[in-house]
């Protein structure tokens, strides 16, 4: 039981020490700022509970695109630094999913928040 929960431990260790790492990266740093926006949004516009698993469900998966990429990035420059046609095309896709992931929060986001804004407009709040 002891070893299995040293395991355990060790592999949170490395989970924590992973997620660190991505939290120096720039884009991560973006994705951070944008959903700390979002959160001060959605507790002036009065979400639902089913409005905010959306919401933060697309701020998942949005991190977890850019998460995704950053290893598929790494993997590609430790491969080869120098330029190579298909490991440009495999980034390129990798950088696609991102934006797949952030024009989709970015819809989810838009079909919640632009009546609620409205909403407070029209009332003068």
């Amino acid at each position: 039981m002891k070893d299995y929960l040293l395991k355990r431990y060790k592999s949170f260790k490395y989970a924590f020490a992973g997620l660190k790492l991505f939290f120096l990266e720039a884009n991560f740093k973006i994705h951070l700022f944008a959903t700390a926006i979002v959160m001060i949004v959605s507790i002036f516009c009065d979400l639902s509970a089913t409005e905010y698993l959306f919401i933060i469900s697309s701020i998942f998966l949005v991190i977890i695109a850019e998460s995704i990429n950053t290893i598929i990035e790494k993997l590609m420059d430790r491969i080869t630094e120098a330029y190579d046609v298909k490991i440009k095309a495999i980034k390129d896709m990798s950088a696609a999913f991102v934006l797949i992931a952030a024009v989709y929060a970015i819809v989810v986001a838009g079909v919640i928040f632009i009546p609620k804004i409205q909403l407070l407009l029209n009332l003068g709040v």
